[in-house]
């Protein structure tokens, strides 16, 4: 059966989120892979300045958790729509009012906000449209939906850059027109049940090593996040073109492993995927801060980009995360709460690292940064093999 009959047979509430997720996709990937040298075009930053601009970035994540309980009235598909609706102003306002450094982490704010929102949201909408068992692939479907979108929309940075003329208003005018699209399709979906407010910012003890996991998820995810890109804009001094030619290519890389990341975790389950996650991601941090120290500078660059790609790819291990949570929620109204709180977490610790990772840089040098980075990974492992699913059935979701 073809991808379109399957697509047309669908049910429609899964049509329009897949849909959503394409749009979405390509929006997040065009603003990745333009920021960077958008700062650098604007403020010419420091590594140390770089850092403290997280701040603004991810201080959204630590307050989805409260911004999600004041918005208790929505229920999880209206909120994503208010969260798009939220990045498409901020993309607007970052490229056609940023007329200072301070002004500018005003609009990042507001754009972070929804995006950081919506990341809670999109695994628990995709694991309510999947049919019992097969939470996994469902959402390393959605995830590859979403990798497709981002070789649209890096291919289309790189291509624009290259030859189409294309400046910062561009891309950013871009993003905002698919992050409204996506807005007005989310409401279209059938509206869901809203949360009480409380539910939101209450811990469960039960899920202490789901939020051990999100700690060091966020710490580890920083690094890469703030850190990855910078290296190869400021120390490999490589252009935007080979920014949104890097994203093309994890997106088509994340096409085939995305299904197949699914399938392991249904299969195998969630200790043996974050297990092999921790320990590739040591591999990787080490081979990304020290390359240059053993090798020649093309190869030192060429293992850099490869390891810049392994981490494209272990990103997506975050489903295993999530799939790991709805199966020991003892509670379905659980799944989405813990989630929200889980990102809450993680930026506590991500916003920390990024202070860190500026301070370490500055003092040390990049390469510490990562070395960091290997030391998370450890204990990553350390905590992954601590994990034990319950011999009991998964909480039920529609497979609408």
């Amino acid at each position: 059966m073809s991808l379109l009959t399957r697509f047309k047979q669908a049910p429609q509430n899964l049509k329009i989120f897949a849909t959503v997720s394409l749009l979405a996709g390509m929006a997040y990937s065009i603003y990745d892979s333009t920021f960077n040298n958008f700062l650098e075009s604007r403020f010419s930053l420091t590594g140390f300045q770089r850092s403290f601009l997280e701040f603004p970035r991810e201080l959204p994540g630590f307050l989805v958790v409260f911004v999600s309980a004041l918005l208790w009235f929505l229920c999880s598909r209206r909120l994503s729509a208010f969260s798009f609706l939220l990045s498409a102003i901020g993309a607007l306002l970052l490229g056609y009012f940023t007329t200072s450094y301070a002004v500018m982490s005003i609009w990042l704010f507001i754009y972070s906000m929804g995006m950081h929102l919506f990341l809670p949201l999109s695994p628990t909408i995709g694991m309510e449209l999947a049919h019992e068992g097969q939470t996994g692939r469902r959402l390393g479907q959605l995830n590859a939906i979403r990798n497709f979108a981002a070789i649209l929309g890096s291919f289309l940075v790189a291509l624009g850059f290259r030859f189409l003329n294309f400046n910062f208003k561009i891309t950013f005018t871009i993003v905002a027109v698919a992050l409204f699209l996506a807005t007005l399709l989310m409401l279209l979906m059938d509206r869901g049940r809203p949360q009480p407010s409380g539910v939101f910012l209450k811990l469960h003890k039960e899920y202490r090593l789901y939020y051990a996991l999100v700690v060091l998820y966020g710490s580890r995810k920083q690094i890469f996040v703030t850190f990855a890109p910078w290296v190869l804009v400021s120390i490999f001094q490589q252009p935007t073109q080979l920014m949104g030619t890097l994203f093309t290519i994890g997106g088509i890389i994340g096409i085939i492993f995305q299904p197949f990341l699914g399938w392991l975790i249904d299969h195998y389950g969630e200790r043996f995927v974050l297990t092999a996650e921790a320990v590739l991601l040591a591999f990787v941090c080490i081979g990304y801060g020290f390359s240059r120290s053993f090798l020649p500078e093309n190869l030192a660059l060429l293992l850099t980009i490869i390891c810049f790609l392994l981490d494209q790819m272990l990103m997506s291990v975050s489903m295993a995360r999530a799939t790991y949570m709805r199966k020991i929620a003892k509670s379905p109204e659980h799944v989405q709460t813990t989630l929200t709180a889980g990102v809450t977490i993680d930026h506590v610790f991500s916003i920390s690292v990024a202070l860190l990772g500026g301070v370490i840089w500055n003092a040390f040098g990049y390469q510490y940064v990562f070395l960091f980075g290997a030391l998370i990974a450890v204990l990553n492992f350390i905590v992954a093999r601590q994990i034990r699913l319950p011999g009991r059935e998964t909480v039920p979701v529609s497979a609408d």
